[in-house]
């Protein structure tokens, strides 16, 4: 897929909590193609520790005005500055980058959607893409309590939407593992992305219960083409680049189960 370095148009900046901003942009031509899954590299300008760039997760994509969407956990001087654009700046980007989830074959396959904190993001531009094929995605999103959940508004009216808070605050109680409707529904597929040790809890139910799964990897990425090799990932092809070869992995290419 074509890449492209664009300056793209700040359309709003909304603080969704104390940790968390949705970043809107758009662009004065029709936005690339952009797969469930992908990310971008964004260049923070105006901050001396912000030299390399910023993967960032396509939170979702809205073709209707153009906008890319972008969500955005203020850990460090980065993105503490992007948090601080105003409608109207500009924020240089490259996209869209890495690999996507797989889609359906069919329109019946059932698809189970898991996120936890900022890695809820990708999974809501790929409940609207499922949703588009005839699917119905079921997601499961944690956190550690109501507060800290994410988009709850955007998600519901994509399928159905279940969660799980550390401290009961809502859903159910505890982590996403934990949740009923693993014990009393199957699936066909999960997707995953969040906290490794969540992934890997995922990941593990998964092979137990003979159910595909791919999880989206979150190493450092600075590059985000395969050339600085900081997030390269033990397989079982060898090591492999996250941003180039990922960052969405079927979990039996991962060497997590060893």
């Amino acid at each position: 897929m074509k890449k492209f370095c664009l300056d793209l148009t700040v359309v709003s900046v909304s603080k969704i909590n104390d940790r968390y901003v949705l970043i809107k942009l758009t662009h004065n031509e029709e936005l690339p193609q952009m797969e469930p899954g992908q990310f971008v590299e964004v260049r923070v300008d105006g901050s001396p520790t912000t030299f390399l760039r910023r993967p960032i997760s396509i939170n979702f994509v809205d073709r209707k005005n153009n906008q890319l969407w972008l969500l955005v956990a203020t850990v460090g001087d980065g993105t503490h500055k992007m948090a601080q654009l105003k409608e109207g700046e500009i924020l240089n980007c490259v996209l869209p980058l890495g690999k996507s989830f797989t889609m359906p074959q069919q329109p019946q396959e059932k698809y189970l959607l898991v996120g936890g904190g900022v890695g809820t993001a990708p999974m809501l531009y790929l409940g609207e893409q499922l949703k588009k094929m005839g699917c119905t995605p079921t997601f499961l999103l944690g956190a550690r309590s109501q507060k800290d959940l994410l988009e709850l508004e955007y998600f519901e009216p994509l399928g159905r939407l279940f969660v799980t808070t550390e401290d009961g605050t809502a859903g159910e109680k505890g982590f996403v593992t934990n949740h009923s409707i693993l014990q009393n529904e199957t699936f066909d597929r999960i997707c995953v992305c969040g906290p490794t040790p969540m992934m890997k809890a995922v990941a593990q139910y998964a092979r137990q219960n003979n159910i595909e799964c791919e999880v989206s990897l979150e190493n450092m990425m600075a590059c985000g083409v395969g050339a600085c090799l900081c997030c390269v990932e033990k397989t079982t092809e060898g090591n492999l680049c996250v941003c180039t070869d990922g960052p969405v992995f079927n979990i039996k290419q991962l060497l997590w189960q060893n």
